[in-house]
């Protein structure tokens, strides 16, 4: 018996090691460097498709472009999750509040990227019953209704997740992504499908690339103090 305690204190021991070795340490970064950089569609983009509305039109409309793969007329993708995996000691992580809206019967944004233990302030624009129906693995999911009188509902995220799915209940066409981080060092490509990480500390990253349809990749990046590095990437359906 005093063999197996010793060896569960020994295991636990170990993994508290472990888990301090790999927590993320901020520092002060007085000499950090950038990445920047565009991520495009390889080949010929895919029309966007189209959702017809048959709900609530006098708000909503009577047709929406699907979000779920937006490529501009440079080939830029937007909603492209840039985030660097391998970085344990960097500036400050610090939570705060996100805006996340309900506009003319969409989520805006559609991928919403905060420093976890942040808390996302839900707005309800449109003067009609919205749900927010998120799934969850590490954070308690949560299905709350929003009817129009109630303008503004708060969720706090604790724990760091990639991703959550959030949906609405009464729009089937309605759902967005929200990314919760441990560290600083992210970003979510705009509509050119640009993006730009600052205050990196000098050193070698791995850079992933996370799109809802197109999936994961990954590419190895430098950075120097005080300089940008440029990265551009290529993305297709598989």
């Amino acid at each position: 018996m005093r063999r197996v305690m010793l060896g569960a204190v020994a295991f636990l021991a170990a993994a508290t090691v472990a888990a301090n070795v790999s927590a993320y340490d901020g520092v002060d970064v007085s000499d950090g460097g950038s990445i920047s950089g565009d991520v495009k569609y390889q080949g010929d983009a895919p029309a966007p498709a189209k959702i017809a509305v048959t709900k609530d039109n006098e708000v909503c409309g009577k047709e929406k472009t699907s979000p779920d793969l937006m490529v501009g007329a440079d080939k830029g993708i937007q909603n492209v999750v840039v985030r660097i995996t391998n970085i344990q000691k960097g500036k400050k992580l610090t939570p705060g509040t996100a805006t996340f809206d309900q506009k003319n019967c969409e989520y805006t944004p559609h991928v919403l990227a905060f420093p976890a233990g942040s808390t996302v302030n839900i707005l309800n624009s449109d003067g009609i019953l919205h749900n927010v129906h998120t799934t969850s693995t590490a954070n308690p999911s949560f299905n709350q209704a929003q009817p129009k009188f109630k303008k503004q509902i708060d969720a706090k995220i604790e724990k760091p997740e990639f991703p959550i799915k959030v949906q609405c209940d009464a729009h089937g066409w309605m759902h967005a992504w929200w990314i919760s981080e441990d560290h600083p060092y992210y970003a979510v490509t705009d509509e050119k499908g640009a993006f730009k990480i600052a205050d990196v500390p000098p050193g070698d990253y791995e850079l992933e690339f996370w799109h809802e349809t197109l999936g994961k990749q990954t590419q190895k990046v430098s950075v120097k103090a005080k300089e940008d590095s440029k990265v551009s990437v290529q993305m297709a359906k598989k």
